[in-house]
């Protein structure tokens, strides 16, 4: 105990190892802590019966009166069953903001990066007045009028935000719990189920219709026979061509890499899927052909010009087939495109499925018995859907094939 002025802390020397804990004779609990390398305010009392100890601050950053003040808080406090130590954890806690909270999502899940794109996108757009902000701050009226704002824009672009505003608070709830005690009792956005605000979209049904299969692969053709055209043109259209022969996702062909591509056995490897099944695939002679004409310039088999990173972009070369077929496209279009076409070739329905990497969980039966990791058993199937694909030029008239070069490449006609 001790009578602690300025200059009595200011003279106190600092023990060569542990620590000294010099306690003041006008405020009981209220003291000084005393290492090799720091002097610190502290205050000790009791909270239902525990002794519990609070650092308040170091010595010349706090004076000796605020730090007396505070202390008289704290064991203020501490008399009413209030822990300090616990409630500097929970206003901690409840200073997170939603960009915290997302960081924290992100590296405690295996996402993929289309899905990391997606929350870093709608923490930039939709809530980027709200990504520094405490998550505990956002409440069910502002979650109804941005979702109304952002509805506006896009329906579509809305759900998904807000699916992902409550992944990231429901993990905030389950996650961040000093004390085990909860910082947020409820999900702001359950407030959208609640009122019925959530949109229903339906789902995109669109693709080639078999009738147009020949223009559109005409297209393609020709796109690839340009005379004027870079690598990376080059490769967004070889990109293209292999979503049609294969119905794989956009994203599976982009990351496409060179070592999972075996061009003497005609298969290539998905090694991260959407639905989490590796998966060896065949290929088509004619999408063997595509990657047989790929030049080699980095990992990536659809690389662009720079030598770095695969293509991304698809839209302008997506846009010329849309003009081709007379219908707007995605690349995700191509996918079931691919269905269709299999069904037209006679292939049964989980086959396709196992060709496109789906998962098989409507029948058990297949599901048990059927190999679905290496499919190169399916090499007649993919075959089969090349060579339909390929027979439907003939089919397209001269004329119809004049016509479409004069649509889609105005600069080279006469």
């Amino acid at each position: 105990m001790a009578n602690l002025t300025k200059t009595y802390i200011d003279n106190i020397k600092p023990p060569e190892k542990g620590q000294k804990l010099i306690y003041d004779d006008e405020l009981k609990g209220f003291g000084v802590r005393v290492t090799k390398t720091a002097k610190a305010y502290i205050c000790q009392g009791r909270v239902k019966g525990r002794v519990k100890r609070v650092k308040i601050g170091n010595h010349g950053a706090w004076t000796l009166d605020n730090a007396r003040k505070k202390a008289r808080e704290h064991l203020a406090n501490m008399a009413n069953g209030i822990d300090p130590n616990q409630e500097k954890k929970v206003q901690a806690v409840r200073a997170l903001t939603l960009e915290e909270v997302k960081e924290d999502y992100i590296k405690s899940r295996n996402l993929k990066e289309s899905s990391i794109k997606d929350y870093n996108k709608h923490l930039n757009g939709i809530f980027k007045e709200w990504k520094d902000q405490p998550v505990t701050v956002i409440d069910r009226e502002g979650v109804k009028k941005l979702f109304e704002k952002a509805s506006k824009a896009s329906k579509a672009q809305a759900n998904q935000a807000f699916r992902i505003l409550r992944s990231l608070i429901n993990y905030a709830m389950e996650n961040y719990r000093p004390g085990n005690r909860p910082i947020i009792l409820e999900n702001p956005v359950k407030v959208l189920s609640a009122t019925k605000r959530w949109h229903s979209i339906k789902p995109r049904n669109s693709k080639i219709t078999t009738d147009k299969i020949g223009r559109a692969w005409t297209c393609i053709q020709q796109e690839m026979s340009l005379p004027v055209q870079n690598h990376t043109s080059r490769s967004i259209i070889d990109l293209i061509a292999f979503l049609l022969l294969t119905g794989c996702r956009i994203g599976e062909a982009r990351a496409l890499k060179w070592e999972n591509v075996n061009l003497k056995e005609a298969y290539w490897f998905i090694q991260d899927p959407k639905n989490n099944n590796p998966a060896t695939l065949p290929l088509s002679s004619q999408a063997l052909q595509v990657l047989k004409e790929r030049p080699v310039i980095n990992e990536y088999v659809f690389s662009r010009e720079s030598g770095k990173g695969h293509v991304t972009d698809v839209r302008f070369t997506m846009k010329k087939i849309n003009k081709a077929v007379g219908i707007h496209l995605t690349p995700h279009d191509l996918r079931r495109t691919f269905q269709a076409i299999a069904g037209e070739c006679g292939i049964e329905l989980y086959k396709t499925k196992l060709l496109m990497n789906h998962k098989l969980n409507q029948d058990v039966t297949i599901s048990a018995y059927t190999e679905t990791s290496d499919l190169q058993y399916l090499k007649s199937e993919i075959q089969m859907i090349g060579d339909w694909i390929e027979k439907q030029v003939p089919i397209t008239a001269n004329s119809d094939n004049e016509d479409l070069l004069d649509i889609l490449f105005p600069e080279f006609s006469t």
